[in-house]
């Protein structure tokens, strides 16, 4: 499978490495990311670094990891970023055919944490591609943790690519509705009392009576954002369809959840692509951070923020059990359960987020289950009347932007 990639022409390749690895088996990768360069490091089960080399982030560089990693017979290979610049190396090594290896991510939080264990290094791309292949041996050796890095891929990737071109957007939107919210200020004084935002095209409508008769300069250039809010709106709200036609195409039933429209569960197809890459509900919720980080004192016992994870599949947790909270609903019984056992606001909602997390797990492994393959793989046309019920759900969303109005 080729892969498009960011090459330098002029790098020069550098192996280290020391004599006989042709003779080593049972090794271990890492590979730290950048956009132009791989550093990779090679230890065996003990940790110790057997070889090192650098090679460009293109089509030829993955060949050569490829062949080092069969010379050597490496079983396992760890990558920081496999979701940004590792993203194509990943799925290079992945599917290469009769690899030996299997591919897992390694978050860049515990190679930190590795790093820093080792006195004196310092930060340099070999450090991290050793502290990296540290890691995976090591969890080689006891209960994996890792995760299979992910195949982001046909739908999965499209999805994907929505999602992100849409969140652009509004933070365009964003971006011009303040600026146009700083300007109204100045040309039509108190108009916050008759439009108090400017979240829906009838509001955005309003504020252009209000202007109107005003031919300034300032005038004019306001008009132009509010035109060009409204062109993001119809936008919008024109992918949304788009992305929810494709949740549908997908099978997926994480729209019965409770505070998941389409989006929300577009973000979680997206990001996790296969729920099969997470052994357990626990590995799932340390990926999306809502495993609880223990923070007790003496006879405190309590549990902190979990600020490793994925953020994005975090944000949708949280997004979900603010609905949930807001309605009545077994979700706003539990928060309150957790409230009454004596925990506070902010902990009785990271309860309630991890309670949602095992759920979202289990319904895509569900799903998965059922359609005997992951979203990465079309499975038909959509049914317009789930489609239209979708829309309606996260229309309704109490956390999703209006942009029909």
């Amino acid at each position: 499978m080729k892969v498009p990639v960011s090459a330098c022409a002029s790098l020069v390749q550098r192996s280290i490495a020391e004599p006989g690895l042709s003779e080593v088996s049972g090794l271990f990768a890492g590979i730290d990311t950048h956009k132009d360069t791989l550093a990779v490091a090679v230890v065996d089960e003990q940790g110790r670094q057997v070889a090192s080399r650098e090679v460009g982030n293109t089509d030829d560089g993955f060949a050569d990891l490829a062949a080092l990693f069969q010379r050597l017979g490496v079983v396992r290979v760890g990558i920081e970023g496999s979701g940004s610049f590792g993203r194509a190396v990943a799925v290079h090594l992945a599917l290469l055919p009769h690899a030996s290896w299997s591919v897992v991510e390694v978050p860049t939080l515990m190679t930190s944490r590795e790093r820093r264990a080792q006195v004196g290094q310092g930060k340099t791309d070999p450090v991290d591609a050793l502290a990296i292949a540290r890691i995976t041996a090591r969890d080689a050796a006891g209960e994996s943790k890792l995760a299979p890095v992910r195949l982001v891929v046909g739908p999965a990737a499209d999805l994907r690519a929505l999602l992100d071109y849409r969140g652009d957007l509004l933070l365009e939107r964003t971006a011009l509705a303040n600026r146009a919210h700083a300007e109204l200020t100045g040309l039509s004084p108190g108009y916050q009392h008759q439009v108090r935002s400017l979240t829906t095209r009838a509001r955005v409508r309003q504020v252009l009576q209000l202007i109107a008769d005003d031919h300034s300069v300032r005038a004019d250039l306001t008009r132009r954002r509010l035109e060009r809010i409204m062109v993001i709106d119809a936008e919008a709200a024109k992918l949304k369809r788009q992305i929810a036609a494709l949740v549908v195409d997908a099978g997926s039933t994480l729209t019965d959840i409770h505070g998941v429209g389409p989006l929300v569960a577009a973000r979680f197809l997206a990001e996790i692509v296969d729920a099969r890459r997470y052994p357990t509900t626990n590995t799932f919720a340390a990926a999306n951070g809502t495993a609880p980080i223990p923070a007790s004192s003496g006879r405190t016992v309590r549990h902190r923020y979990n600020p490793g994870g994925n953020r994005q599949l975090n944000r949708a947790l949280y997004t979900i059990a603010l609905t949930q909270i807001a309605s009545d609903t077994e979700g706003r019984a539990y928060y309150r359960r957790k409230r009454a056992e004596g925990k506070t606001g902010r902990e009785a909602l990271r309860c309630l987020k991890r309670r949602i997390s095992d759920r979202v797990y289990r319904t895509m492994l569900r799903d998965t289950e059922s359609a005997g393959q992951p979203v990465g793989a079309s499975v038909g046309e959509p049914s317009g009347e789930r489609l239209a019920t979708m829309l309606a759900v996260g229309a309704s969303d109490a956390h999703e932007v209006r942009l029909t109005a």
